[in-house]
C-alpha cells in the first residue's frame, strides 16, 4: 500500500537532498521505490541497501534493465549525469510525472 509519495527533483551525485534524507531517517518506511537505479544515488546503492536491509528495509526499483558489467554500468551513469545537465531537466519532469501517474493506486 502507498502511503505517501516524494518527489525530489535532484543529481544521483548531490548528497545535499532533504527529502531523501528526511524519508531515510524515517523508520516506519518500509519500502524506498524509484523509478531507475541511478537516480537514488549513481554509486555506493549497494552501501544503501545493506544498510536499510540490516533494518528491515528495502529499496525497488521499478525499471530492473541494469548491466552486469559494472564498468559499463559506471560509465553510462556518469554519461547520464551528464547529458542531464546539458539537456536540462524538461525529459526528466515528464518521465516523473508518468511515472507518479502510474504509482497511483486506484481507490477501492
Amino acid at each position: 500500500m502507498l502511503h505517501e509519495t516524494i518527489a525530489e527533483v535532484g543529481s544521483g551525485l548531490n548528497g545535499h537532498r532533504a527529502k531523501l534524507r528526511k524519508l531515510l531517517s524515517v523508520p516506519t518506511v518500509t519500502t524506498v521505490v524509484v523509478e531507475y537505479r541511478d537516480r537514488l544515488a549513481r554509486f555506493g546503492i549497494e552501501h544503501l541497501e545493506a544498510a536499510l536491509a540490516a533494518h528491515g528495509r528495502r529499496i525497488t526499483v521499478l525499471d530492473g534493465t541494469d548491466v552486469d558489467d559494472n564498468l559499463v554500468r559506471d560509465v553510462r551513469e556518469m554519461l547520464t549525469s551528464m547529458c542531464a545537465r546539458v539537456y536540462g531537466r524538461r525529459s526528466v519532469a515528464k518521465r516523473a510525472n508518468a511515472a507518479m501517474k502510474a504509482a497511483e493506486v486506484p481507490p477501492r
